[in-house]
Parts: C-alpha cells; structure tokens; sequence
C-alpha cells in the first residue's frame, strides 16, 4: 500500500475536519439555524425541571387539582415543542447534507481522472472505492449529527450546571466534581480510538480490493480452481477487520461504562444528600425533585460524550483518506515558449528522452535512456524488441500517459508539454494490447474515440477493425457488453478496441500490438483496411509478429530501452542478428534464413491464434 496507511498520531481530528469548509460553507446558514434551534429545544429540556419544582412545591403541597392540571399541560406543551424543533432541526439539515456528499464525491471522481497513469499505479481500486462510498458517508454523519451535538450537549451541560448550583450550590459542586476526570479519560480514549479508527477504515479498503478483483477475475479463479485460496484471502483480511472492529466496540463500551457510571454514582450521592437537607429543612422537597430532574436531564450530554467522539474521530479520519487522494497532484500542461515547425521536425520526434518511473530509486536504471526517434509524416514505423525491453512504456509517453524524465517529444515540431492534454489527445489515438471496454453499448465504447464522430464513422471504423459480429449482436451497435466486456471474446474486445482508436480518423495513432488475439484469416483482413488507414496517419505500432511488422515502412528496434537499429524490415533482418532472432523465434545466421523462419513464425502465431480463438 502506498502512504495512505498513515498513523493517527501525526494530525489533529480538528485539522482534518477544518479542511470540510469548503463544502460546508454554501449551507453554513441551514447548519448554524440547525444548531441553534437544537440548543433551544435542548435547553427547553431544562425548564420541565424548573415546572415540577412549581408544580411540587405550590400546587401538589397546597392540594390544587387546577394547579397540577395546568402544570400537566405545560409540562406537555414543552415536550412537544421540543420533539418538533429537534424534527424541524434533521429537515434543516438533511437535503444540503445529501448535496454535500454528492459533490465531494463528484470532486473525488472527477480528481481521479485527473491524476496521472502512475497514481493509478501504486493504488488498489478498493481502497479509492472504499474513500468513495464509506468515508464520505462518515463525513455526511458527522456533519448531521455530531458537529451539531457536540455543540448542543456543551451548551445544554454548561446552562444545566449554572441551573443546578443556582437551585442548591453545594450539590451542584458535588456533580461537578468527575468533570476533570471524565475530560482525561475522553482525551486518553480519542488517541486510542484515531489509531484503530484507522486501521479499521484502511483494512475495509483492502477487503474492497479483494472482492472486487475476485469478481473481475472470476474466470481466472475458476479456471484454476482457486475458490479455496481466494475465500482463505477474503477469510484472513475479513478477520482482521473483524479483531480491528471488535477493538473498536471494545474502546468504546470501556469509555461509555465509564462515562455512565461515573455520573449515576455522582447522582446517588447527591440524592442522599439532598434527602438528608430535605428532612433537615434547609431544603424544600420541590428543589430537590428540581435538581435531581435537571441532573438527570444532564445525564444524556454527558453520557453521549464517548459516542460522539467515536463519531467524530472516525469522520476525522475519513476526511482524512478523502483528501489523501485530493491532495495528489493532478497532470499539468506546462507553457512552453512554441517553436515554428520546420520541415525537418515534422512528424513524431523522440528527441533525447529518457523515463523512469517515480516511485523508482534514483539509482536505478531507467526504463528507458537517450531515445532518438523520428517518424516522418504519413509514415508508419514498427516498434520490436523483446520482452520488457520498453516498448509498451515507450508507446505511453507519446500520449502522456507518463511524463518524460528528461527530453521531448515533438509532433510536428510542437514539444507535447506544451499542449493542453485535451488537444493532445484529440491529435494521439491509441489502441493497447489489453483491450479495456466500460459497461456500455457497443457504440457508446467506440465513440468514446471521438465525441464529434457521427453513424457513419461509427460504421468505417467497425469496418476497418472487421468487427462484423457487431451486426450479429441482439441489439447491434446498442448492445450493452457488460462490464469489461467479458461477455465478448478476447479478438472481438480487441477489434473493438481498433474501432474506437481509428473512428477519429486521428493525425496520430499508437497501437500496441493491436492484433495478437485475432486469427490468422481476420488478421489478415484487419491489416488489409488498416493499410488505407495508415496512409493518412502517422503512425508508431508496436508489433511482435512479422504480419504486424509488414504494415508499417520501416521498423525501430529497441533494446534493453534503447533504440538499437532502425531500418526496413528486410535491412534489419540481413543486418541485425537480434531483429532476425526476435522474428524467427531462433538464433539465425543468414537473412535468408532469418526471413523464411520469419514467415514460418508467422504462419505458426497465426495459427496458434486462429486456434486460441476458436476455442473462444
């Protein structure tokens, strides 16, 4: 996991909840009107005390039905009131808080799309998922009930002590007596409560992860029998969150018994020495019953203390996730001073560049180093090499799906960090090997290629990538394909990968190795209708096959991330002892022999494809 496993220790829950205002401040009105109407119902809570001692001491001791009906009456009228203002307090709050949630999360997804390929990397889907949907659903909480709650209660303590020690001081100094230990024992149990609150939010996150790859791996899992291993996997995290959760429940049943018993015990004593004034005669009997009903309505503050504290603490934390992930920083389009394109610099240029991953040591070898690279316009160029060599690194950077370390990429002499992404991106399509489709219809997936492309294109571009068995699909074009598209082979997910790449009929494709899960016979027909498309586009393909390799004008070898040759397919094979291995499949000594080997590997990948994907 990357840095979200942070500890509790190093923040403050008031900081992290400090940063909510900017979404809370468009409704600040309806929460502050919440809150206070919340401390006048509360605090209307406190006057039934002050009634009964009226009622006890003037009408029940002068035996006056009149007087106790009427104090019946406005003991009812109170408590109604009470319960309409608290009712009138959730429907303040409870639209804006709705819309609140709604556009943090709206934030959070659109910052997703923002952030760069190698963010994506080092993070697990479910812990996003998880700041997403459960964190955020936290901070809504928090926001309706405890951040007006703890405020009430603070008030609602504060005007029922300086009740209870204008009704009889003495007992009301008994009462406040536990205030000082209650108030250590509360901040002892938030440190400890922030940590497992942690732990127990981070371990949802990856318990998240595990179910979704599960599902999305399902035919992985069955395909090798690995029920056993996953549900082990699901069985071990779903027990630590259980220990984590059980840690949790613990810390707050020891805080609320003794926030509980503390007062009851403080009560009883005030109780036994409030009898003992009442038979003395330094108190009357309507006091006491007074006092004691105002201790008693205190009881409730007190006690919901440790509850609101979890709450908060957990909200803390959660808003804390949620703005790990804001925090990261999105792509930039940096401003370069632009250069007049010259004939020379037409086309696609790798000039000097070098990449290596972030999160990399800085002594590590870079992924790739001193790439030099033009393709001219209008050409296509082949890109080889073994397995890691860079290829598939190499083709990402054109997109700026990754940032170069250092150097420049130029189209058409324009260096592409100067282009805002969104015009970058309209002139660089790109087709990968691992064909990825959203749950939409089949349209829908291939114009996500070109928002401005209208039928017609739609229909060129499946035709170019003969995608065909669209037409054989329930709905056609509209069919819904699932999610990743799995209910599609493999050849048909890729075709329509090739479909959404070409439909813009883009100044710059990219496409890596975009024909491995076709047969031999549909490969060839692809390749047929993607020559017309390649005359008018410059084009970088990534190719590990020979029929891939005879698309394009000339080829680039790369190797260990360096460009090792650049030539035509025939040049390379007579002339580069590594390009005629890569293509024959063996270690070669002629370009004769390199070549017919070539065309022998070629029928060989064909057909083992055509195989592959007749079995689908």
């Amino acid at each position: 996991m990357p840095e979200q496993h942070s500890t509790a220790k190093d923040r403050s829950a008031v900081r992290s909840l400090l940063r909510l205002w900017p979404y809370v401040r468009p409704i600040r009105t309806r929460l502050f009107s919440a809150a206070f109407v919340a401390i006048v119902a509360s605090c209307l809570g406190l006057v039934i005390p002050l009634v009964l001692k009226w009622l006890v001491d003037g009408p029940v001791a002068g035996r006056d039905p009149g007087g106790v009906w009427l104090g019946a009456l406005a003991l009812l009228l109170l408590g109604l009131t009470e319960a309409g203002l608290f009712g009138f307090r959730r429907w303040l709050v409870a639209r804006p808080l709705a819309g609140v949630e709604a556009s943090m999360r709206a934030d959070l997804y659109r910052h997703l799309q923002r952030l760069p390929v190698a963010f994506h990397d080092r993070w697990a889907s479910g812990q996003l998922l998880s700041r997403g949907t459960t964190d955020l659903m936290l901070v809504r909480m928090f926001l309706a009930f405890p951040l007006t709650f703890l405020l009430v209660n603070a008030t609602t303590i504060l005007v029922g002590f300086v009740i209870l020690l204008g009704q009889q001081w003495s007992l009301g100094l008994v009462l406040l007596a536990p205030i000082v230990p209650l108030v250590i024992l509360c901040s002892l149990f938030e440190t400890r409560y922030a940590i497992v609150a942690r732990q127990a939010q981070d371990q949802v996150g990856d318990l998240t992860t595990v179910v979704e790859e599960s599902v999305l791996g399902i035919r992985i899992i069955k395909g090798f029998g690995r029920h056993r291993s996953q549900a082990l996997a699901f069985r071990e995290l779903a027990r630590r969150l259980r220990g984590t959760e059980l840690g949790k429940a613990r810390l707050l049943a020891g805080i609320w018994a003794l926030i509980t018993t503390i007062p009851e015990v403080v009560i009883g004593a005030a109780l036994v020495l409030g009898t003992v004034q009442v038979a003395d005669g330094g108190l009357s009997a309507g006091t006491l019953v007074a006092f004691l009903s105002t201790a008693l309505a205190l009881r409730w503050p007190v006690e919901s203390i440790g509850f609101l504290l979890a709450m908060s603490q957990e909200a803390a934390t959660a808003t804390e996730r949620y703005f790990e992930v804001m925090d990261a920083q999105e792509e930039s389009d940096t401003a370069l001073t632009h250069r007049a394109v010259s004939e020379d610099s037409a086309g696609l240029r790798f000039e000097a560049v070098e990449f290596r991953y972030p999160d990399a040591p800085a002594d590590a070898r870079p992924v790739l180093a001193r790439i030099d690279l033009r393709v001219r316009p209008g050409e296509t160029m082949a890109l080889v090499g073994g397995t890691g060599s860079g290829k598939t690194t190499l083709t990402a950077l054109v997109p700026r799906l990754h940032e170069v370390t250092s150097g420049r990429i130029t189209l058409d002499g324009e260096d592409i960090a100067a282009m805002p992404r969104e015009r970058l991106r309209e002139l660089v399509s790109v087709a990968f090997e691992e064909p990825t489709l959203f749950s939409a219809s089949v349209g829908e997936n291939v114009l996500m290629g070109a928002q401005r492309a209208d039928e017609a294109e739609l229909g060129r571009a499946l035709e170019v990538a003969q995608a065909g068995f669209v037409g054989s699909l329930p709905h056609g074009v509209d069919t819904q394909v699932g999610e990743q598209g799995l209910s599609l082979s493999g050849g048909q997910r890729q075709r329509l990968a090739l479909a959404r790449a070409v439909v813009g009929r883009p100044r710059f494709l990219v496409l890596d190795d975009p024909l491995s899960a076709l047969d031999v016979h549909t490969e060839a027909l692809v390749e047929a209708a993607l020559r017309r498309v390649l005359e008018d586009t410059t084009a970088l393909v990534v190719a590990h096959r020979p029929s891939t390799v005879m698309l394009a004008d000339r080829v680039a070898l790369l190797s260990e991330g360096r460009i090792a040759a650049v030539g035509t397919h025939q040049e390379l094979l007579r002339t580069n002892a590594e390009y005629a291995w890569l293509m024959s499949g063996a270690d070669t000594g002629s370009g004769a022999e390199a070549e017919a080997e070539a065309d022998a590997g070629a029928v060989a990948d064909a057909d083992r494809a055509h195989a592959e994907e007749g079995v689908r």
